[in-house]
């Protein structure tokens, strides 16, 4: 999607700009030990090959131990592991996440989008529950169909009309 937005159709792929995606996470999530893991792309099959694309992608890991991050970059971490502030800069940050938390506006923009994102995923949990009960029918019918079950009464065990039965069989059959 970042390249989608950098590169007009047509455009030369070499012409993409570097672009960094970063993770932070709460935990380690390759468990080496490091605050810092950086990954760029490169051939599976050939790791001498890269794609040159300036995509660089950057998990920082709050639960590292290894000494391979900056003082001030271990203390971002720390803060945002909870330890709370302890220079200027990430008491600074506790200022700005405390005045967001105060601003209403911000607040309820929040609020908006979790609800909205909570019920994209409710719906979509629905959808699949229903393709699930639908696969389940179509498992059902064929077998009753196997077993030489009348399409009246596929359609009462099912709770389909027979239409629909009907359509579920020719389906199977292709």
């Amino acid at each position: 999607m970042i390249d989608l937005n950098i590169l007009d159709k047509g455009q030369d792929y070499t012409t993409l700009k570097k672009s960094y995606v970063i993770f932070i996470c709460t935990f380690d999530p390759f468990g080496e030990g490091r605050h810092i893991y950086t990954f760029c792309n490169t051939c599976q099959e050939n790791t001498a090959l890269t794609l040159d694309d300036d995509a660089v992608k950057i998990i920082l890991s709050t639960k590292g131990t290894m000494d391979d991050v900056s003082p001030e970059m271990k203390r971002i971490l720390d803060y945002i592991d909870g330890k709370g502030a302890s220079d200027k800069f990430t008491e600074e940050l506790e200022e700005a996440v405390r005045s967001a938390r105060q601003n209403e506006r911000w607040r309820l923009d929040y609020m908006t989008l979790e609800y909205e994102y909570r019920q994209r995923y409710l719906e979509g949990k629905e959808e699949g529950r229903e393709e699930g009960r639908a696969e389940g029918r179509e498992r059902t019918i064929q077998k009753l169909h196997e077993r030489g079950e009348s399409i009246a009464s596929i359609a009462d065990i099912v709770e389909l009309n027979e239409e629909e039965v009907k359509r579920v069989i020719s389906k199977l059959k292709l």
